[in-house]
């Protein structure tokens, strides 16, 4: 008689990022973007064509103020919490480089950027102490983004936002501006 282990099945309500780094990614699944939450992981799948190209132009507008501003942009990382909760923003400014590391403690994060979420991951960065996060939604016509800052109370507050045709505009965490059209698919 053979025995099938199926890690999502065995290690339900168990997941760290020891077994993350063991078992992920599960062979025969479909790409999926892996988080996990008191033990739970979830995968979700990759988003569509509009939030992939969005995602590569916003890398591309984030990358060299973060830079000047000694922070650094990456497209994935994975953020950890604590070994049994983790996500993985679409993007994020650290506050400096992770050197070659597998998982970024969210101490280290300026900015998480997700775009149009299936869950809310704000209220993770938010108890982490995250200074910043980036929503970004976008539809087939429509680009709307919306970064909250951290005040001190604990909460996200609107700090900038801007529709397709509108400038979003902010100097925190650093000079931003740009009109939220050129994520859009043309």
């Amino acid at each position: 008689m053979t025995t099938w282990f199926d890690p999502l099945v065995e290690l339900y309500g168990l997941w760290t990022t020891e077994l993350a780094e063991r078992y992920l990614p599960i062979d025969g699944a479909p790409p999926a973007k892996y988080e996990c939450v008191d033990g739970r992981l979830i995968m979700s799948p990759r988003g569509g064509s509009a939030n992939s190209h969005a995602t590569g132009e916003l890398y591309a507008l984030l990358r060299e103020p973060a830079r000047t501003a000694a922070h650094v942009a990456y497209s994935r990382i994975n953020m950890v919490f604590d070994p049994q909760r983790w996500i993985e923003p679409d993007l994020a400014v650290l506050r400096h480089s992770a050197k070659n590391v597998t998982w970024v403690p969210a101490e280290q994060v300026l900015m998480s950027v997700e775009f149009d979420s299936r869950w809310d991951r704000r209220a993770l960065c938010a108890a982490a102490g995250v200074p910043y996060f980036l929503r970004v939604e976008i539809t087939d016509h429509e680009a709307h983004l919306e970064l909250l800052r951290l005040d001190d109370s604990g909460r996200y507050v609107v700090q900038a936002k801007a529709l397709a045709g509108q400038e979003f505009r902010t100097d925190l965490p650093y000079p931003l501006s740009f009109d939220p059209a050129v994520l859009l698919e043309s």
